[in-house]
């Protein structure tokens, strides 16, 4: 019973360190796809699109994440190896989805990311962010 708890403990702990690692690249990649610096933005500047933006970015990671471990294989390895590359692909394909939905629409996306009055382009551009994640989650099984 002690050694189950622990073991689960221990998992656990894993699995929340390399979800945070994923949080933390996605950070990274909306920091690329956005001008000017994530953190400036949000913390100093207190710019409600770019939060928006990254919430929505946590948010997927997160779901990703708890997805894989959710429908985890039954060796701890396999779990952990499709959490990593579930978050990866997720991680990527919201990206992608960020570009493509740059492309389809006027202007830079990360520049109206980056206006300090709200914008309904940040809105769109983080129901892309969380509905690509949701379409990774899908394909988890």
């Amino acid at each position: 019973m002690l050694e189950d708890l622990l073991e689960g403990a221990g998992r656990s702990l894993v699995f929340g360190i390399v979800g945070i690692g994923l949080m933390a690249v996605g950070y990274v990649l909306v920091d690329l796809l956005t001008p000017g610096k994530l953190r400036d933005l949000i913390f100093v500047e207190r710019n409600p699109n770019a939060s928006l933006l990254l919430a929505s970015n946590q948010l997927g990671i997160a779901a990703i994440v708890f997805t894989a471990i959710f429908t985890s294989y039954d060796s701890f390895g396999q779990g952990l190896a499709s959490t990593v590359l579930f978050g990866i692909i997720g991680i990527g394909i919201m990206g992608l989805a960020f570009l493509v939905l740059d492309w389809m629409t006027p202007g830079k996306l990360g520049e109206v990311i980056c206006t300090p009055e709200r914008h309904g382009g940040a809105l769109v551009s983080s129901a892309s962010h969380f509905g690509a994640a949701l379409i990774v989650c899908a394909c988890i099984s």
